[in-house]
């Protein structure tokens, strides 16, 4: 059935909701920072292009950080490269520190900040040491959180804060509170770090939080079920608690299920192609019977349905050797 809500939005409100005219200027600045080459094969198929690399989520690759968190959709987008891109490193098993994490970061986004990966990082941690080792499943659901929701996470961190030193946060309005409520709230002076803050406290200011912020926040109700089932917490059980939540990652949708994380069938087909591709030329080498050496047929490359580029990028790469060309391609995919 269509749905007829969205008949209610204002033209410029739907744009504004749908970040369209961020793609339309992203857009209309590579074409003419590229218009040489565009002339070659015209505007509207460049148009075609970007828009469906942003439709299939790989606008956002070599990308510089400003665009790739630029809106909702381009840090899903990032999300879901990283994981398609690095999954084999969950699947092997391998542990990693933060700053191993941060260079496959770069190699996606080369100016990445530093700070979020470490944020990220003291989910995980609980805010130890951030140089210990994590599993690739355990650095993604706390990354993920703390990178689509940075914003919504610098405020709750404020909140705390003032409940944790018991005052009231000023910029959070209850308007169902009652004086009662707002007194437990400031008697919260008692707690120390290590007992964390009055969980239903904590609950009514981010129902404010998430009624009033303009940036993306997790559902009303995975918080209110995180924050229901405890007296006191402590922030980064808060996070914790958010990152492990099913509902949250479901809601989000960006990353499949934590059971399902380490599998991708379309990727594994293509890497025992390449695989198999690898295994021929590694035959083909050896020599004949007569003693002769079997020349080795043209090297196949590793692109497999590469995603679209922008244009400066691609002149770019253009310049680079062979060999760094198909790693970065491979990559991508």
């Amino acid at each position: 059935m269509l749905n007829t809500d969205r008949f209610v939005q204002s033209g410029l409100d739907y744009l504004a909701q749908r970040h369209v005219l961020t793609y339309m200027e992203d857009a209309v600045s590579q074409l003419l920072e590229s218009r040489e080459d565009i002339s070659q094969y015209g505007i509207a198929r460049f148009f075609t292009e970007y828009f469906t690399s942003v439709r299939q989520g790989t606008h956002i690759l070599f990308r510089e950080f400003s665009f790739v968190q630029a809106t909702p959709h381009n840090r899903a987008s990032f999300l879901r490269t990283f994981w398609r891109c690095f999954r084999t490193i969950g699947k092997s098993g391998d542990l990693l520190t933060a700053k191993e994490y941060h260079c496959l970061l770069q190699l996606l986004c080369p100016d990445f900040p530093m700070e979020i990966t470490q944020k990220a990082a003291r989910i995980v941690l609980m805010d130890d040491a951030v140089d210990c080792l994590m599993s690739f499943p355990d650095f993604l659901f706390a990354f993920q959180i703390q990178f689509y929701y940075s914003e919504f996470l610098e405020s709750v961190a404020a909140i705390y804060q003032e409940l944790l030193t018991g005052k009231n946060p000023n910029t959070v309005i209850v308007p169902t509170s009652s004086p009662g409520q707002h007194r437990s709230r400031q008697a919260l002076s008692e707690g120390t770090p290590l007992d964390g803050v009055e969980a239903t406290a904590f609950c009514q200011c981010l129902e404010s939080l998430c009624d009033k912020s303009k940036f993306s926040c997790p559902p009303s109700a995975v918080v209110k079920e995180v924050l229901s089932s405890v007296q006191r917490l402590t922030f980064y059980g808060f996070l914790m608690a958010l990152a492990k939540h099913h509902g949250m990652n479901k809601a989000l949708g960006a990353l499949p299920d934590k059971t399902d994380l380490l599998v991708d069938p379309r990727m594994d087909q293509e890497l025992e192609k390449l695989i198999t591709q690898v295994s021929g030329l590694s035959i083909s080498s050896s020599t004949n019977s007569n003693g002769d050496t079997v020349n080795l047929p043209p090297r196949l490359s590793p692109r497999v349905s590469s995603p679209w580029r922008p244009l400066h990028h691609r002149r770019k790469m253009d310049m680079e050797s062979d060999g760094s060309t198909e790693e970065t391609d491979s990559s991508e995919n």
